[in-house]
């Protein structure tokens, strides 16, 4: 297994995800650096949210995006109108490409859902040229991800199941501080150095929050959709309430934080 996110459909994924994987990608390729003529790959690319900004972020010469999913493969390739941009499904841990192909290698929000992700780092370090660099960046689910921490706590307090979701939630890998960047030096990456990116994800409403996971989307609607019906009742109006806190019904905000790192390859 290469990937334990859990995807049924990539308008659900967008809902979930892939809008603030769209904010969050600026400010990661900002971190990793970028410069035109490059040849680029996307590790795990989604449906595209760093792929097609990294089109827009600079004149590059090529653009490889990989994805295990063929879901969303399918839906990055619909989307692609960009000659530049080549997408395949793919493993992580087992890349196509020749060593030293690329300039630079980066996975935006897939090394915590690949249970070999030291493996996966060293197929990205393999892919790039002396001198180049490898970067990632993962959620910090259990300091930095407020509005998912709501719904994991609140399922957390009412049974078993609910626990053993937070556990497996909290501790994916390269979540905790310094975990990254141990993983990057252990792989002989050079210079090695780990920041926090911050964004705020922004919800209309309780149902604008809660539909993909309703819908079964990602880990947390893996849970969801394998309640019985008694159960999933009982979880939906305890989140709602958690989601409302006490208040009307409408937008909420919260921030949240990703562990970005960087390093060259020598």
């Amino acid at each position: 297994m290469t990937s334990n996110f859990n995807v049924h459909d990539a308008s659900g994924y967008e809902q979930l995800m892939g809008r603030w994987s769209r904010r969050l990608a600026p400010l990661f390729i900002d971190f990793a650096g970028l410069a035109d003529g490059e040849k680029v790959v996307d590790v795990g690319c989604g449906t595209g949210s760093l792929t097609f900004a990294l089109a827009e972020s600079a004149d590059l010469a090529e653009i490889a995006a990989i994805d295990y999913s063929p879901v969303f493969v399918e839906a990055a390739t619909r989307r692609n109108d960009d000659q530049r941009i080549t997408i395949r499904q793919a493993d992580a841990c087992a890349m196509p490409f020749e060593d030293g192909t690329f300039d630079r290698a980066l996975a935006l929000l897939v090394l915590h859902f690949v249970p070999e992700a030291g493996r996966a780092v060293a197929e990205m370090r393999r892919v790039v040229r002396p001198g180049g660099v490898v970067a990632a960046a993962v959620w910090d689910h259990f300091g930095g991800m407020p509005g998912m921490r709501m719904m994991v706590d609140t399922v957390a307090a009412l049974s078993e199941g609910g626990r053993q979701l937070r556990e497996r939630y909290c501790w994916q890998p390269m979540m905790q501080p310094g975990e990254m960047k141990q993983s990057f030096v252990g792989q002989g990456l050079k210079g090695v150095v780990e920041t926090e990116l911050v964004i705020r994800m922004d919800y209309q409403s309780f149902d604008d929050y809660w539909a993909p996971i309703a819908a079964g989307e990602g880990p947390l609607g893996k849970y969801v959709a394998n309640l019985d019906p008694a159960e999933r009742a009982r979880v939906d109006a305890a989140v709602r309430d958690a989601y409302q806190a006490g208040r009307a019904d409408g937008p909420r905000s919260f921030a949240n934080i990703a562990w970005a790192c960087r390093g060259t390859v020598v």
